[in-house]
């Protein structure tokens, strides 16, 4: 049996550091809050607000360290709130995707795109996936086992050495299996 592990993932921000810099002024390094579940990613103790056409989130945690663009990562009921149309995309692939206002204690950002709704994935360490027989890019089927179990079609594999077997649904998803972080989800292929 291909067991993994299941990550929920809340609404987030992933930012450059040319942003972090307008946000929280210049020179600034985000603080550690907690490890995540990838080596090297971490919560930050910072948080922006997020503002779209019909609403906004406070206290949106960002995910460091800085990357080369920025992107906000939030589930389809957040899009209702927020007034975005985001699609469904696998993270970093932000072209044509509608933007936000993200305001920080030092300034604002208006983002041109860089607003999705993450689609599922799951992260294998190359050795993983190759002792399972699974590739980079390759579409599977899981099982999740929670209060209201249910197959989820689509899984994203994302293969890489830099990377820990985890799954990353987002909270609807998550809601919707009734499962939280911790839980475990079985690969159908």
């Amino acid at each position: 049996m291909k067991q993994v592990p299941i990550g929920v993932s809340a609404r987030h921000i992933h930012l450059s550091q040319e942003h972090i810099e307008i946000l929280f002024g210049q020179g600034y390094t985000l603080n550690e809050l907690k490890p995540l579940s990838q080596p090297g990613q971490f919560a930050a103790q910072e948080t922006v607000a997020v503002v779209g056409p019909k609403g906004k989130f406070d206290k949106v945690r960002i995910l460091g360290p800085a990357r080369g663009n920025t992107q906000i990562e939030i589930s389809r009921t957040d899009t209702f709130t927020l007034g975005i149309a985001a699609p469904v995309r696998e993270s970093g692939h932000i072209s044509g995707t509608p933007g936000a206002k993200v305001i920080g204690p030092a300034g604002e950002v208006e983002l041109k795109e860089g607003v999705i709704v993450a689609a599922r994935h799951i992260h294998f360490h190359t050795a993983e996936a190759n002792k399972w027989g699974i590739r980079d890019k390759q579409l599977l089927r899981v099982r999740v086992r929670g209060e209201r179990p249910l197959i989820f079609e689509d899984v994203i594999a994302r293969v890489s050495d830099q990377f820990a077997l985890d799954m990353h649904i987002d909270t609807d998803e998550a809601n919707a299996a009734g499962v939280t972080t911790g839980g475990v989800a079985e690969i159908l292929e």
